[in-house]
């Protein structure tokens, strides 16, 4: 077998997030994008003695359990990868594969606690970053997300599952305006045009919706006519921000060097378990938020009582899960990196009547050494590459008692997980939240308690 081979071959088994496993000729195979039970078609795009690799050219025969997917973008949009599986076999390939992956570091027994699926199915993120560009090459302005395994065409995503109808009309209605107006889309490539992104966000609880375009400083936009553009839209929810990003940054992200509120003010709020947060364009906070709830949660009951206990919130977003436990703790002290998210954060104490919360604005690894409580729990819900590995011996020195750590990338626990467990802590509980239905993502809460052995 050498690359370039073309095979045929139906997929044994899954693993994270989405690798489709076979044998053929006394290789493991790897094809991205596939299911077990799916008869495909493959070129080999890598070869070793014992594997290879392969990149699917064709599903000759689904899956007996496959579906109609929901979205008649999924063929070809890069999100939802899972659309055309049932939704209760999407939650068994999630727990089944976290499940894999704990195994494979710890040897202790613990309880692994049936998946959690989320409130929704559809409908249910409360933040969208579209993307402008076009689907083939000087084609039409486009907005809405990448092509599947592309890196330049993006797909309209007018029909979009996973979000409601005001976002759909949103985009149609913004995309049709640029489309009238000969505004031009940054090409990442030459590093000229205007329109860049449009991160909308519409909170579940409450209906507010906030809109920001993101463009580059290499046009200028009619500010009124745009604002008079949304504000007549007929939407369910109610608009409560309008603003205008200026990045003129090379990276592939939705950010601002410079914005401007058109409308309203830059927040919006939603409410999780009887608590209300402010939002803002780019501070942090789950995109599921109904999930984010059964989420919390379960960290919550994991934890038990906090009654007179001192917590850590470490890469605190807008202080969430801090806020949950504050109510009888005895302080609750938050970190995170992004300077936004936590003047949202100590906004949300305030608006909750929380005296007891703070929140610092920096690098845990540099901030964790700062600290002079001794904490009893720290709750980790660190980026989706786990911990810095220089930052996780600094956490674990504090020897809380407990340890809660929230993972939205299973794979990282791999390299995270084994420093606790040399360190005196002992895996005690772990369980699945489902908050991305239709995709391969999922959250995974594990609850750990120190034991005292090998305590360095």
């Amino acid at each position: 077998m050498k690359k370039n081979d073309i095979i045929e071959l139906t997929i044994e088994d899954m693993n994270f997030p989405n690798t489709g496993k076979a044998h053929f000729e006394g290789k493991t195979i790897k094809i991205k994008g596939v299911f077990p039970g799916q008869k495909v078609r493959a070129r080999i795009s890598r070869s070793r003695k014992d594997s290879a690799e392969a990149k699917l050219i064709e599903v000759m025969e689904p899956a007996e359990y496959e579906q109609e997917p929901l979205c008649g973008h999924f063929s070809v949009c890069g999100g939802c990868a899972y659309q055309n599986i049932p939704y209760e076999k999407q939650l068994q390939y999630k727990e089944e594969q976290v499940r894999s992956i704990l195994d494979s570091v710890l040897t202790e027994h613990y309880d692994f606690l049936p998946i959690v699926p989320s409130p929704e199915k559809t409908g249910y993120r409360n933040k969208m970053e579209f993307s402008f560009g076009d689907e083939v090459k000087e084609g039409p302005l486009s907005l809405g997300m990448h092509k599947r395994n592309s890196f330049h065409s993006i797909i309209s995503t007018t029909g979009c599952q996973i979000v409601d109808e005001d976002y759909r009309q949103i985009l149609c209605q913004i995309l049709d305006y640029f489309q009238g107006n000969s505004q031009a889309y940054y090409h990442k490539t030459s590093k000229i045009g205007f329109l860049r992104y449009l991160l909308v966000r519409k909170t579940k609880k409450t209906g507010e919706i906030l809109i920001n375009l993101i463009t580059t400083s290499q046009g200028t936009l009619d500010e009124k006519e745009f604002v008079d553009l949304i504000l007549n839209m007929q939407l369910n929810g109610k608009v409560k921000c309008i603003a205008h990003s200026i990045f003129d940054g090379v990276a592939d992200v939705a950010r601002a060097d410079d914005m401007k509120v058109l409308y309203g003010e830059d927040k919006i709020t939603e409410e999780l378990l009887g608590l209300r947060f402010n939002i803002s364009s780019f501070s942090f906070f789950q995109t599921n938020s109904l999930g984010a709830e059964k989420l919390y949660s379960i960290a919550r009951d994991f934890i038990g009582t906090t009654k007179d206990k001192t917590i850590f919130d470490l890469y605190s977003g807008t202080g969430t899960i801090g806020q949950i436990l504050a109510p009888t703790a005895k302080k609750v002290i938050g970190i995170e990196i992004v300077e936004e998210a936590v003047e949202k954060a100590n906004e949300n104490a305030r608006l909750n009547g929380l005296d007891n919360c703070t929140f610092i604005a920096g690098d845990v690894l540099k901030k964790i050494d700062e600290l002079q409580d001794k904490p009893d729990i720290i709750v980790l819900d660190p980026p989706r590459e786990g911990i810095h590995p220089k930052a996780i011996q600094k956490i674990i020195d504090y020897k809380p008692e407990t340890f809660i750590y929230i993972s939205c990338k299973p794979t990282s626990l791999t390299n995270d997980l084994p420093v606790f467990l040399d360190n005196g802590y002992k895996v005690e509980k772990a369980q699945c939240v489902d908050l991305f239905p239709q995709t391969p993502h999922v959250e995974t809460v594990i609850l750990m308690t120190r034991c005292g052995q090998n305590d360095k």
